[in-house]
């Protein structure tokens, strides 16, 4: 069936759009984990119309399909899918912005279109909307990210949040849209979110029932005033700073963006290359000269960074909230704008040493921060991904599984009350050290309730041995956490199995469901649902789902 497929495809698509099982594995097989699926081939239609004979022949032809935008979800699983021997369906090339809404501020593109490229459209068009940046970078899709329920830091920091209308094709073939739209109202589709009726855009994130072509973002509009908070505290102030943060995101919703907490270890790592040289006996860098580096680089154990969005005036009766707060909870708070960070940074690299110019890597840091909440994308987090190894190739665009590099994302939940955040800290550095792993923790405000802490497991991915240490490390935080009620928000490809094991009665909703759309399993199985197979009731003569 495979076999006949590909001449289908390559009559539909042409040659170079239809890779056999040797080239789809070098291109779409590289991982930051080190773990491997085999590929059966891959496909790379050039727009919607390809795409959707693409997928409508795999269908036919029972062949089973795993869709991905860019490929760009490094930690996670790259492009690699869920299972052995499914076909990829590369929809990088899918980059038209099908709508542009510039009076009520919404956007509709295909699963191609990057931050990049987004952020070159609204420059062109003029248009005063911020990018929905994630630190993946100007190469990594808007949709896909969305897909993931991923976030940012920008006003419209949950992404699925602000997807209001997706368009796929389901596994029989049939295109599903917005029911708003089929009752004539595409304007007002696109700007209310829930439609009318049962909601399913959800089942299309984080989830196998079809393969989205477009969807429609309400972007965030750039506002008279952005600022950054900067801030500081101790070994023993992370309590009170997770309080401080939490009472800032009561005190201002709507004007303080996502907060983010980083740990010396963390904010080294971004500021400085890793060096052998600097290591102990177990390859970690010993914690006095971790915090030595972190002195000499105005690094406290915990940074503070987020964000103020509004009027002018708005943002000054922000400040003083916000001063009210944090006082006594925090040190060295400072409020500063992108612009006069840029300026601080271009001083400081003008400066000799003792006159501030050792503050250089730390500014620039901060300057390029402030482009990413101002809704501007760049590389700001991708140095982090080489940090133990990788080279990146001479094109000068990262890639952390072509370059090499070794990276699994710990992205657990947790709780935002004070002690239970110094714990998880806590038992996340130590259990990292044992696996002889750098701990390097954010925490990032997703309401005044929860944090999302994305935890980098960083390695040599060319040294079996880490490999295999990072594996372990990460099934151990993930299990020990899950125990302690941190869980995770999202899981790679290698999780997949240790999920469906986990969910029980709620993922039996899920199979049934799966099973109805998609009994023979073509789109992404093993992807967010329980492994099912198909059998016929000789009883009843139809197809029944069997666990």
């Amino acid at each position: 069936m495979l076999e006949h497929a590909i001449e289908g495809w390559r009559r539909q698509l042409g040659d170079g759009r239809v890779l056999g099982a040797t080239a789809a594995q070098a291109r779409y097989g590289g991982d930051t984990t080190g773990s491997q699926r085999r590929i059966a081939a891959a496909l790379r239609p050039a727009d919607r119309d390809q795409a959707l004979l693409a997928v409508r022949l795999a269908l036919r032809e029972r062949v089973p399909l795993y869709p991905i935008s860019t490929g760009r979800n490094w930690g996670y699983g790259t492009s690699q899918p869920a299972g052995e021997d499914c076909v990829v369906l590369d929809l990088g090339d899918l980059r038209a912005i099908r709508h542009f809404d510039p009076v009520l501020g919404t956007i509709t593109v295909e699963p191609g279109v990057t931050q990049g490229d987004l952020a070159a459209f609204l420059d062109a068009q003029g248009a005063p909307f911020l990018v929905p940046v994630s630190g993946a970078g100007p190469d990594a899709s808007l949709l896909g990210n969305a897909l993931e329920r991923g976030y940012g830091i920008t006003p419209a920091a949950d992404h699925f949040a602000a997807l209001t209308g997706l368009e796929a094709v389901l596994p029989d073939g049939s295109l599903w849209g917005p029911a708003l739209a089929a009752l004539g109202g595409e304007t007002i589709a696109r700007g209310f979110k829930w439609g009318i009726g049962p909601y399913l855009d959800g089942m299309f994130t984080q989830g196998a029932f079809g393969v989205v072509l477009s969807g429609t973002f309400a972007l965030a509009r750039r506002p008279e005033c952005v600022q950054a908070l900067v801030f500081q505290a101790g070994d023993d102030g992370l309590e009170a700073a997770v309080a401080g943060v939490r009472d800032c995101l009561r005190r201002l919703p709507g004007i303080v963006g996502g907060i983010n907490l980083m740990n010396r270890h963390r904010m080294l790592a971004m500021s400085m290359p890793w060096s052998a040289a600097l290591a102990g006996r177990d390859g970690l860098i010993p914690e006095e000269r971790v915090r030595r580096e972190a002195d000499a680089r105005g690094l406290a154990a915990w940074n503070g960074f987020g964000t103020l969005y509004g009027t002018r005036r708005t943002v000054a009766a922000a400040r003083a909230e916000i001063r009210a707060a944090l006082r006594g909870r925090v040190r060295r708070l400072l409020f500063i704008s992108p612009a006069a960070a840029r300026r601080l940074a271009w001083l400081a690299h003008r400066l000799p040493r003792w006159a501030g110019g050792s503050q250089a890597p730390r500014l620039d840091l901060l300057a390029s921060g402030l482009e990413l909440v101002d809704g501007r994308p760049n590389e700001t987090a991708l140095p982090l991904c080489y940090w133990r190894g990788g080279v990146r190739a001479g094109n000068g665009r990262s890639d952390p599984a072509r370059d090499g590099c070794g990276l699994r994302w710990y992205a657990p939940l947790v709780p935002m009350v004070p002690g239970e955040v110094a714990e998880f800290a806590e038992h996340t550095a130590a259990t990292m050290r044992r696996h002889a792993l750098e701990p390097l923790i954010t925490l990032t405000s997703l309401s005044e309730r929860c944090f999302d802490s994305t935890v980098p497991l960083l390695f040599d991915r060319h040294d079996p041995l880490a490999v295999a240490n990072a594996t372990a490390c990460h099934h151990l935080l993930r299990d020990q956490g899950c125990a302690r009620g941190w869980v995770p928000y999202r899981v790679g490809t290698d999780d997949q199995a240790w999920l469906a094991r986990r969910l029980g009665p709620a993922w039996d909703l899920v199979g049934r469901l799966k099973g109805a759309i998609d009994p023979h399993g073509l789109i992404a199985p093993g992807r967010y649902a329980p492994p099912r197979t198909v059998r016929e009731d000789e009883s009843a003569g139809v197809p029944a789902l069997v666990a």
